[in-house]
């Protein structure tokens, strides 16, 4: 009971290093890979997943878009299996971290804001302005918009830390009343210990959807830009 609340956010250290960049680059080895023509049940649904929820967010994409298919496939799988494994007990969830979210986010939005300056310089001004504003509101809603547009990498990490950290918070919280109750009222316990389970399950389905929820946001602006 006495240890800090956030010390599971704290970035874990290996003989005064840190070990961040090893947890980060951990996640992909977990995934399976096949040597052999025919894969297993496990490969073929692990294909099977990708490519549906490749289909689903490419659908809406012209063939310029769909060349970052593999770039947001690789972002929702590492999303994905990162807040899965900070599911463990003495685990670190480096998508709690408000600095990794913004790196992630900051370079995708900047590439697709970029790639729609480019190739459509006239449309991506044009969301600037809405048609029919008043001449008096012009420089209002110019200055809207263009903070609507640079806060957008922000909002994504602030989705994404803010859903994962609360998560967390909340199952040490009940976790550390389960605990408190054990020795005192058995009956209580039970009935902790099963909304402890229930919140579990709910915060597996929350690290996929927030995977699932912070790629599509990508390709939204990914959508908006060419």
């Amino acid at each position: 009971m006495n240890e800090n609340l956030f010390a599971s956010f704290i970035a874990p250290t290996i003989l005064g290093l840190p070990a961040a960049v090893l947890i980060i680059l951990f996640p992909p080895l977990l995934i399976p890979t096949s040597k052999y023509l025919i894969n297993n049940r496990l490969i073929t649904t692990q294909q099977w997943l990708i490519k549906l929820t490749s289909k689903q967010m490419m659908a809406m994409h012209n063939t310029k878009g769909r060349t970052w298919s593999l770039m947001l496939v690789s972002l929702i799988i590492f999303i994905a299996t990162t807040n899965l494994l900070g599911l463990l007990p003495h685990s670190f969830t480096p998508t709690t971290q408000l600095s990794m979210n913004l790196a992630m986010a900051t370079p995708l939005w900047a590439g697709a804001v970029i790639m729609g300056f480019r190739s459509k310089i006239k449309n991506a001004l044009a969301h600037f302005l809405p048609q029919g504003t008043p001449t008096p509101l012009i420089p209002m809603l110019v200055i809207i918009e263009t903070i609507s547009l640079l806060i957008q990498p922000m909002a994504l990490a602030v989705r994404l830390t803010a859903n994962i950290t609360a998560g967390h918070l909340l199952m040490h919280l009940i976790g550390s009343a389960t605990l408190a109750m054990s020795t005192i009222n058995l009956p209580s316990t039970l009935i902790i210990f099963t909304i402890l389970i229930l919140l579990t399950i709910l915060e597996i389905a929350v690290a996929l959807i927030q995977a699932y929820v912070f790629t599509l946001l990508v390709s939204l602006y990914l959508h908006d830009n060419t």
